[in-house]
């Protein structure tokens, strides 16, 4: 061979073995990553006429870093999550933000005659863009609690400072949704365990002179977790309700900036539980200091304290406002009161359905009657329900439906948990 081309072969062959070190190096520090952003599809196209915007979906297998953000101690507001997620998730390349918008939702628990368990949600809001999120299980623990859990979620990703309703159509909007498993709004995991998050509006009260939201922002010794990390915790690792109020008990939590919230769980066993955030002395209605509320917690089977109809239904129904006694001098001061009684009329209309026993069928059906495309109100700026989730915690199916769609096949998709793994099916 002549000295040109070994000097030529020589040159290629260090060429592309520094082009298959870069590549290896680029797999081992984003394969998990690449992975993901693949998993990306679109499922369902925006539409202008009923103002709904595009439905993603994506899959996360691997590791999203959430054990290294606990054993840290969490974050204790929005900029420290940011640069977690910027620091550990995109590598400190791609920029990503955090919004937390006012939303409007509602949830209840209830039961089919057969003795499954249901737990039914509204998400309400404006034209945005939503994702499925599934995540795997895997054999990593935290702290006492066991294995994590596989999972599908619900994100907004608006909340990742993706713009309102548009269409992920750029690489860089992609690697922005690689945050979506610390935002999650509602979800299931593989145990049967479901939760939800909902606007509260507290310190906005006309009686006591107050015109913008309170974050809560408790401020002891816990670790730290904020609105959303707080259900990825509650899905990851809770086994049951009780392990939910363990997690809830543990961590000082830490709403966004201008949001407050509360959150309902359920579990296939028929238990429920709703942990609200409120000033230890509910008579007090200037509740505009975070750092002194404190979590209240009321059980499906011990509510009385809320009502009489509470203290008859086994189910549990939540909207938007606290439910904590004494907490409103003005009962128009309850944001969402009107859909709430409205769901507990439909399960238990007479007093006699108090275990919530009806049909999957018909828990769509109050989903579509408190659906805000139909529904009348002017308590709150929201005037769609972006998805509604009915969740079966006993057989782990899962029924989401985009933008009030209940007809339309193309908008509604079901999961199963198969071998592990929620599948669509």
């Amino acid at each position: 061979m002549k000295l040109w081309a070994k000097i030529l072969v020589g040159t290629l062959s260090t060429i592309l073995g520094i082009l298959l070190i870069l590549v290896i190096t680029v797999f081992c520090v984003w394969g998990t990553e690449i992975k993901a952003v693949s998993s990306i599809e679109l499922l369902v196209e925006a539409d202008e006429e009923t103002s709904s915007g595009p439905v993603y979906k994506m899959d996360i297998s691997g590791d999203y870093y959430f054990n290294k953000f606990l054993e840290q101690g969490g974050v204790s507001n929005d900029q420290e999550l940011l640069q977690f997620i910027v620091d550990n998730i995109t590598k400190g390349i791609i920029p990503v933000d955090i919004k937390a918008p006012t939303i409007g939702c509602s949830s209840f628990t209830a039961q089919t005659a057969e003795g499954d368990r249901l737990f039914g949600r509204n998400y309400d809001f404006s034209k945005t863009t939503a994702m499925i999120l599934r995540t795997k299980s895997s054999s990593k623990t935290f702290g006492d609690f066991g294995s994590k859990h596989a999972t599908v979620s619900s994100v907004d990703l608006q909340f990742l400072g993706v713009e309102s309703g548009i269409y992920l159509d750029t690489l860089m909007q992609k690697m922005i949704c690689l945050a979506a498993p610390y935002a999650p709004l509602d979800g299931l995991n593989d145990a049967g365990v479901s939760c939800g998050i909902y606007m509260t509006y507290q310190g906005q009260r006309e009686s006591a002179g107050l015109e913008e939201v309170t974050s809560t922002d408790q401020q002891t010794d816990k670790p730290d977790l904020t609105s959303t990390t707080m259900l990825r915790m509650i899905l990851d690792y809770a086994d049951d309700v009780e392990e939910a109020i363990k997690i809830a008990q543990s961590y000082d939590l830490h709403d966004s900036a201008s949001t407050s919230f509360h959150y309902m769980v359920a579990d296939s066993k028929g238990n429920s539980a709703i942990f609200e955030y409120v000033p230890e002395d509910t008579t007090n209605v200037n509740d505009n200091d975070g750092t002194k509320r404190v979590l209240r917690i009321y059980r499906n089977n011990d509510d009385a304290i809320l009502g009489t109809n509470e203290a008859n239904d086994n189910f549990q129904y939540i909207t938007n406002f606290i439910l904590t006694p004494n907490y409103y001098e003005a009962e128009d001061e309850r944001k969402g009161l009107d859909r709430y009684n409205q769901i507990q009329s439909m399960i238990n209309p007479d007093g006699s359905n108090t275990d919530g026993v009806i049909t999957k069928e018909y828990a769509e059906e109050i989903l579509k009657t408190v659906g805000r495309r139909n529904w009348s109100t002017n308590d709150d700026s929201n005037t769609l329900t972006i998805w509604s989730a009915l969740y079966d915690l006993t057989n782990k199916t899962v029924t989401w439906v985009s933008n009030e769609q209940f007809d339309n096949s193309k908008a509604t998709f079901q999961l199963k948990l198969v071998d592990g793994y929620f599948e669509y099916v």
